[in-house]
């Protein structure tokens, strides 16, 4: 249960979100699959309290904080084009590839910012979770079977 706690606790993380979760999971002996879904939910769910705490929070409290509006609009410069260009596909893209600071709290922020439809922004990122995981599942478990051979 303690390893779960871990894998939602170090999913949850604005720093690392699924591309740590996972691998941490696997390492901790859980079944890569299980490890998997687990991972995939937390990071979905996350998009919630995001998203509608910002609705209830920025104008309120958080719009106070230039450090956090500032990066708001880092996130807008970035995000903007290809969410404009791309549209739907942007914004999964933009979750998809795990890469530092485009994961779900980027991307939620951005469908924020940009004033999406909260139900199309959370089908595009939770599609966009599920490739991240894929793609982090599958190099997790390259990684191990290289390492369980070679060490």
């Amino acid at each position: 249960m303690r390893s779960i706690a871990l894998v939602i606790a170090v999913t949850l993380s604005p720093i690392s979100e699924l591309r740590g979760g996972i691998p941490l999971g696997v390492s901790l002996g859980l079944d890569p699959l299980f490890t998997f879904f687990i991972a995939i939910i937390a990071n979905a769910v996350l998009f919630f309290p995001l998203f509608f705490g910002l609705r209830l929070f920025y104008d309120r409290f958080l719009s106070r904080f230039q450090l956090f509006n500032r990066y708001l609009e880092n996130i807008k410069r970035r995000g903007k084009p290809k969410v404009d260009k791309y549209g739907f596909l942007g914004l999964t893209l933009f979750v998809a590839i795990p890469l530092p600071v485009t994961g779900v709290y980027t991307a939620t922020f951005l469908s924020w910012l940009l004033a999406m439809d909260w139900k199309r922004a959370f089908l595009a990122i939770g599609l966009g979770v599920v490739i991240a995981g894929v793609i982090v599942l599958l190099a997790t478990l390259g990684g191990w079977r290289i390492v369980s051979t070679y060490g």
